[in-house]
C-alpha cells in the first residue's frame, strides 16, 4: 500500500507516533507534514496530500491537525477525494466501508496516541463494502462532477 501522511505543527507528535507504528507494521509512509518546530498552514498540507491521492500517486493518506476537522474540510475540496474525521472505532471503520474515504483525518487534541494507532489499524484493514453505499458514493462523485462542470461553463 502506498501511504502518505501529513500534519501541521499541532499534530507533529502524533504524526511521529503513527509513522513509528506504521513502520513496525512494515508500512513506510511518505511524510509531507511539518517538521519539528516548523509552523505550516494546514490547508497547504491537506491540499498537497489530497492532490497526491487524487492523482493516484498514493492509495491512502492520513492527515493530522489539532482536531482533524480543518484538514478534512480542505482535503475534501480536491475533486475525487473523500476525507473523513475519525475519532472512534466506528467512524474509522465506516469511513472506509461506507464512504470509501481515501484519507483519514485525526486530531492530536482529540485522540491520544494509543487510540490513534488503533484507529489507523482499523482504517487500514477495512475496504469499501459497496452494497447500498456504492450508490451513495457514486452520487457524491456525480454531484462533484456536476459542480466542476458548472464552474467551467
Amino acid at each position: 500500500m502506498r501511504l502518505i501522511i501529513g500534519c501541521d505543527e499541532a499534530a507533529y507528535d502524533l504524526k511521529m507516533t503513527i509513522i513509528e507504528h506504521l513502520r513496525k507494521k512494515g508500512i513506510e509512509p511518505d511524510d509531507f507534514g511539518a517538521n519539528k518546530g516548523e509552523v505550516v498552514l494546514y490547508p497547504d498540507v491537506a491540499y498537497r496530500v489530497a492532490d497526491e491521492i487524487a492523482k493516484g500517486n498514493y492509495d491512502r493518506g492520513i492527515l493530522l491537525c489539532g482536531t482533524g476537522i480543518g484538514m478534512s474540510i480542505c482535503a475534501n475540496k480536491v475533486p475525487g477525494v473523500r476525507a473523513a474525521v475519525c475519532h472512534d472505532p466506528f467512524s474509522a471503520e465506516r469511513a472506509r466501508k461506507s464512504n470509501d474515504a481515501q484519507i483519514m483525518c485525526l486530531g492530536e487534541r482529540v485522540v491520544g496516541p494509543e487510540l490513534a494507532k488503533y484507529l489507523v489499524d482499523i482504517w487500514l484493514e477495512c475496504d469499501f463494502a459497496g452494497g447500498g453505499s456504492a450508490q451513495k458514493v457514486a452520487r457524491i462523485n456525480e454531484l462533484e462532477q456536476e459542480h466542476i462542470h458548472k464552474a467551467c461553463v
